[in-house]
This record gives C-alpha cells, structure tokens and sequence, in this order.
C-alpha cells in the first residue's frame, strides 16, 4: 500500500512544479531566469518543494517494509536492494530540499531591489555551485543511480524468487536501462559536446512509476494470499 500511496503522492506537487515552474526544463536555463520564476513562486512554491521532497518518505518506508516481505526468500542480494532504496530516497530528499531551505535566501538576494551588480554575480555563482552539487550531483545522480540499482535488484530477486510475474521483473531491467541512459544528459552540463537523448530521464521516470504501482498492487495481492 505504501507504494501505492508514495507513487500518487509525490505525483501531486510534481504536476504543480510543471504548471507553475516549467519543471524540469527549467533547471537547465540561466541561473537568472531561474530565481527570477522561482521567485515569483512565493511561499506556496516553498511549501510545494517542501511536499515534493517529504512526499519521498511513504516510499522509504515502503521499501523498508518490502524487505521484511521478502526475507523468507533469503536472497543475497536483499540487503544491497534495501541500502540502495533507502540512499536513493534519501539523496533525492536532499537534493530537493535545498529548494526549500537555500534558493529562497539566494532568490531574495538576487531579485532585491538595493542588490547591486556585484552582489547578483555572487548569488549567481553560488547558485550555480549549489544547483549543480545539490541537484545534479546528489539529487539527479547520485539518487536516480541508486534508485536503479534498487530497480534491477528488486527485478532479479522478482525473477528469481518467482515471487512476481516475469515480465515485471524483464520490465524493472528495461525501466531502469532507460532512467540511466538519462544519465548522460547530467553529464552534458559539464561535457557539452556529449550527445544525449534527452526524453530519457522522462520516459525512464514515467516508467519506473508505472514499476512502483505494479510493484504496490502484487505486494498486496501477495498479502491476500
């Protein structure tokens, strides 16, 4: 149920920041145009990163939960899926939260009106720093490589176990394909001249979602059982 709960969720301020913040294009614009949207935001976008980010915690849970429902199969590979699931909804927890306790304070220094030029080229720096430490590298990288890690291992131990349909396991190999190839549109902001099919990171988000739904509804019809 815990699946099933984060999945919707977290789906309810993802749609918010698409409406109101032209998410997640907009991370890859100038750092003025950013803070100037963002901005504009006020508290209630505050308050939707702060639901984006906690919104995260039903499926921490959920995956502590899935592991006491697989202990019985005492696959060697639990251990590393729940480690891997746990820093995954942790780094990404973080990554988002810098939206919530640090680019307020760095919008309102850049959009005042007694700041001057020096003090924006500042601002713009350390947001620029920030954005890509907190969300590229924490938030992006590091906690969509451990959410497929999570994915792969959860599908092998599914394919293995026989606890799941085998073609939701195939399904949680082809997601997680996917979600990485995204992987190189992050190092493009570094890399510029690298190539990148840049509906990767959607279509492997949209794909891993459709995983964690499916994983939520066998979950409890095996509770039925």
């Amino acid at each position: 149920m815990e699946f099933l709960v984060g999945a919707i969720a977290l789906n309810v301020p993802y749609m918010l920041l698409i409406q109101r913040f032209n998410y997640p294009d907009i991370l890859r614009e100038p750092a003025a145009q950013i803070l100037t949207q963002y901005h504009a935001l006020g508290s209630s976008g505050i308050l939707i990163w702060l639901a984006f980010a906690w919104f995260s915690f039903p499926l921490l849970l959920a995956m502590v939960g899935l592991h006491g429902i697989l202990k019985n199969t005492r696959h060697p590979l639990l251990y590393h899926a729940t480690t891997f699931g746990i820093l995954a909804a942790v780094l990404q927890m973080v990554g988002l939260l810098r939206w919530v306790f640090v680019n307020p304070v760095l919008a309102d220094l850049y959009l005042n009106a007694s700041s001057t030029e020096g003090t924006r080229a500042a601002v713009t720096v350390v947001f620029q720093a920030i954005h890509q430490y907190g969300g590229v590298l924490l938030g992006e990288h590091l906690g969509q490589v451990f959410t497929v890690l999570w994915m792969w291992t959860i599908s092998l131990i599914a394919l293995q176990t026989r606890l799941f349909p085998r073609w939701f396991g195939v399904l949680g190999f082809g997601a997680g394909a996917i979600y990485l190839l995204g992987q190189l549109e992050l190092l493009h902001t570094v890399m510029p001249s690298l190539p990148f099919w840049e509906p990767a990171g959607l279509v492997g988000s949209l794909l891993w979602l459709v995983w964690v739904v499916l994983l939520g509804v066998f979950l409890i019809q095996l509770s039925k059982k």
